[in-house]
């Protein structure tokens, strides 16, 4: 791998994330000798129908606004995920391996995981997609029964809306597992999960993106400040640098009660394609010292990166900004009120 990784290419540095049509080049590579006889035809009409709905082509939607779930977060899960479900392929007994049909449903699930934050024209209220962050996967949900039977994919309507749970919070992965029947969708649902949080881990610009993005949209989703049961604001996350303090116990949260324990270390999945390595743990260890190192130091010049964003509005940080700021003194005036 490149020792000088660029920001919008993936932790091998080969596949350029923010493309599309490059991730489905890829994507396509690993699965055709996988499963051979296997039509990737409902693939390739989802990425295209991605490329749209991002975009804000789609009638009924809005294209993307957010600044962290921009279409590169997508695209380099996406890619994750058809990784971690070939190199399953390759290891699993016959009974237990997951077949084409499956594994091209689980991938298209994982291609629309955060459609749920693009916003619906008939969402009048809304201003920015961010709004729906405690909702968004419900809403994706909502997408999938929407879309697959235009795709051929009806069969698979009832475990994508299931697993599609796997990488959010609004279900715990034990109910969701109640709910499937099948133990191959279980795994395909743990490793849509894996993905969702070792791809964004693992991003060369994941600290910078931290503090400069995901904050913004967990202030405009309510995250940030949430409200009490008593109704008291609350401060979770007082500020970008202070969602940075708090990542390294995210980050060793995470390993440890979902990729190790809920997801049951899927993550080693991906090491048959790279001789026993693991390239998005190494990056993730990477980042995780790099950012320990920012915290003793207190420097925060060192985290200077400045990623481009892929939405699809005109300058959506500053109108980001904008928005947050406004909901900030709305929620203070409120609190003091």
């Amino acid at each position: 791998m490149s020792s000088a990784r660029r920001s919008d290419f993936d932790v091998t540095d080969t596949v350029q994330v923010s493309s599309p049509a490059a991730v489905l080049a890829a994507v396509e590579a690993l699965f055709a000798p996988a499963w051979p006889s296997t039509s990737l035809e409902p693939l390739r009409r989802a990425f295209e129908h991605f490329e749209r709905l991002f975009a804000g082509e789609v009638p009924g939607f809005h294209g993307v606004d957010t600044v962290y779930h921009d279409r590169q977060h997508t695209l380099d899960i996406t890619l994750a995920l058809a990784r971690l479900l070939v190199g399953f392929e390759r290891q699993a007994e016959p009974a237990a391996r997951l077949g084409g049909e499956r594994a091209v449903a689980g991938l298209i699930t994982g291609l629309f995981h955060d459609v749920g934050y693009l916003r619906r024209t008939e969402d009048h209220d809304s201003l920015n997609g961010a709004e729906f962050t405690r909702v968004h996967v419900s809403r994706g949900a909502r997408f999938l029964e929407e879309y697959l039977p235009r795709i051929g994919l009806e069969y698979w309507v009832p475990v994508a809306r299931e697993i599609i749970h796997f990488t959010g919070y609004e279900l715990t992965p034990a109910q969701i597992e109640a709910r499937l029947g099948e133990r191959r969708d279980v795994i395909v649902g743990h490793l849509l999960g894996t993905a969702d949080m070792i791809a964004q881990m693992a991003d060369r610009c994941y600290l910078e993106k931290c503090r400069d993005r995901l904050y913004v949209e967990f202030v405009l989703g309510g995250v940030a400040l949430p409200t009490s049961a008593s109704g008291r604001t609350e401060v979770r996350y007082a500020s970008g640098l202070d969602l940075l303090r708090q990542t390294p116990r995210f980050i060793e949260e995470v390993r440890t009660k979902r990729l190790d324990g809920e997801f049951g270390g899927a993550y080693r999945y991906i090491e048959i394609l790279y001789g026993g390595r693991n390239p998005y743990m190494e990056a993730i260890e990477r980042n995780l010292g790099f950012l320990r190192r920012v915290l003793r130091s207190e420097n925060w010049r060192l985290l200077r990166r400045r990623p481009p964003i892929f939405a699809a509005t005109a300058d959506p940080m500053s109108t980001m900004r904008d928005l947050m700021v406004s909901y900030l003194k709305r929620v203070w005036s409120n609190a003091r009120g």
